[in-house]
């Protein structure tokens, strides 16, 4: 006989339909129109997408359309959505129950996306040789995160549960908005140069928001805010978004957190699993204590075993005798010393005593008395011939001086070239004389004589 057929209820069909859709496609990208849109008092969404062949039922329910700032839903509107395909069992339809929106001009942002991280990649920005290890156990990390969204208070929250005592420093910044890239950019190099903001250095620096659209965490695709975290000096943690959204910043930071929450823990040290290693660690170092002082009563044990222990007075009688004799030594070499020394300074005081330059001195000054007036007369002596020669040479000069013959009575003729006139022969007519007299001089010219000669 045929076996007997498997019969399933309509709801058993539809839900193995629904399994073999949510398991064989999942989670899907799809680009449409939207058309017949309804939004209930609920807060949900319902619309139609179609294309020029097809249409597909959505649903947007109220928690994920509360996250789409900034996103148009309309009638005739393009868009591109994310979400999980399933079946609605009440009506065997098939649908997809909508995560994420974006207008379909996101695709441009899809694509410089993608071209800015191949260009830093080629850079060498993303390797992973340059990324840094984060600290252990930090105590001080910089937050760089708008201070009224719910990414601090999550980090925050997960941070001091698993560790307390970890500083925080919060640098407020604009996590949206166009201008935004250059804000957090900012923030994270002034972080990163404590100093300039009068704080204390820190371990390391987060850099965080929570999820959102694709334009919404674009701020987080600049490239001036992927060079300042890749240029950080201090190692940088990228959390910014859910796990499935990924920015440049997470590629260039040190490290990639998928959430905020998930940054908190990987900077954070479970408390009962540190007090647990805290535990064994002191559990070996008592046990390695207890062997060091055991090791250390026998090494005792042994010394009180030796004579220095056993007869301690004997030990010390021969210490006592050996200092006394060189307290002897020491008295007999140190006189002896002292006496050859004394006798060696006496016999070199006599040898000064017996040569003073005293009784040298005395003879050299008066030795130097009489060569002073020796020299005084010496000197008087030559003055008094110097100034008698001076005197009779003084009355030669004076008997041959031309003032003293033109005294006597006598008168000097020169010639018109100054020149003394010596003899009548050498003057011609017409030559004019100057004749000089005791009180003064003459003009005068040579007259022709009247024997045809000169006078």
């Amino acid at each position: 006989m045929a076996p007997e057929p498997v019969v399933l209820s309509v709801g058993a069909l539809t839900r193995r339909i629904r399994e073999l859709l949510e398991n064989g496609l999942g989670e899907v990208w799809v680009e449409g129109e939207v058309s017949n849109l309804r939004r209930q008092a609920s807060g949900h969404v319902y619309f139609t997408l179609k294309d020029a062949s097809s249409q597909l039922a959505c649903v947007l329910f109220a928690g994920q359309a509360a996250q789409l700032r900034g996103i148009k839903i309309a009638d005739g509107v393009q868009v591109q959505i994310f979400g999980q395909i399933t079946v609605y069992e009440a009506r065997g339809n098939y649908q997809i129950i909508v995560r994420k929106v974006q207008e379909r001009g996101v695709g441009a942002l899809q694509a410089k996306f993608e071209e800015l991280k191949r260009t830093l990649a080629a850079e060498g920005l993303f390797d992973a040789g340059r990324k840094r290890p984060l600290p252990k156990f930090p105590r001080r990390i910089g937050v760089v995160t708008s201070p009224t969204g719910a990414a601090i208070r999550d980090f925050l929250n997960v941070l001091h549960r698993r560790q307390r005592g970890i500083a925080v420093v919060i640098y407020p910044v604009r996590v949206q908005g166009k201008g935004a890239a250059q804000e957090i950019a900012e923030a994270v190099r002034e972080l990163g140069d404590a100093a300039c903001l009068g704080i204390e250095p820190l371990d390391v620096i987060v850099v965080t928001r929570g999820g959102g659209s694709l334009e919404d965490l674009w701020e987080f695709n600049e490239e001036v805010l992927a060079r300042a975290v890749a240029a950080s000096p201090v190692p940088v943690v990228s959390a910014v978004g859910h796990e499935i959204d990924f920015t440049i910043s997470d590629f260039s930071a040190d490290v990639r957190a998928p959430t905020p929450s998930a940054a908190a823990e990987i900077l954070s040290a479970d408390s009962a699993e540190l007090l647990g290693h805290i535990a064994q660690l002191a559990s070996r170092l008592r046990r390695s204590v207890e062997s060091r002082l055991e090791a250390i009563r026998h090494l005792i044990e042994g010394f009180l075993r030796t004579a220095l222990f056993s007869e301690p007075a004997r030990a010390v009688r021969e210490d006592q005798q050996n200092l006394d004799r060189l307290s002897e030594d020491l008295d007999r070499t140190g006189s002896s010393w002292f006496q050859e020394r004394r006798l060696v300074l006496e016999r070199a005081a006599g040898v000064l005593r017996a040569r003073s330059p005293e009784k040298r001195i005395s003879e050299a000054q008066h030795t130097l008395a009489n060569s002073r007036v020796a020299m005084k007369q010496r000197c008087d002596d030559g003055l008094q011939r110097l100034r008698s020669r001076l005197e009779k040479n003084a009355a030669v000069l004076a008997a041959l001086s031309p003032s003293s013959a033109l005294a006597r009575g006598y008168t000097l003729t020169f010639g018109a070239d100054g020149k003394l006139i010596r003899s009548a022969v050498s003057l011609s007519a017409g030559d004019a004389l100057v004749t000089k007299f005791p009180d003064g001089s003459v003009r005068s010219v040579v007259a022709p004589s009247s024997s045809g000669g000169s006078a």
